[in-house]
């Protein structure tokens, strides 16, 4: 009685489409996605080293200012 079997899980899904439709949860589904694909890009940036043109831009407009 505890777990759920595949059944509940349908009959969840159901409900959750008949409520929010599925243009609402497709485009839910795109935002989340966009949103997962930004994160993994700026973490791949953050762990990549610095080419040595961007230390010299950085260096430049520090002693600028």
């Amino acid at each position: 009685m505890g777990s759920l079997s595949i059944w509940h899980w349908l009959i969840v899904l159901v409900i959750v489409v008949l409520v929010f439709g599925t243009k609402k949860l497709s485009s839910v589904g795109k935002d989340l996605g966009g949103a997962v694909r930004g994160f993994k890009e700026g973490m791949a940036e953050g762990n990549a080293p610095q080419s040595t043109d961007a230390k010299k831009t950085i260096d430049v407009e520090a002693k600028e200012k």
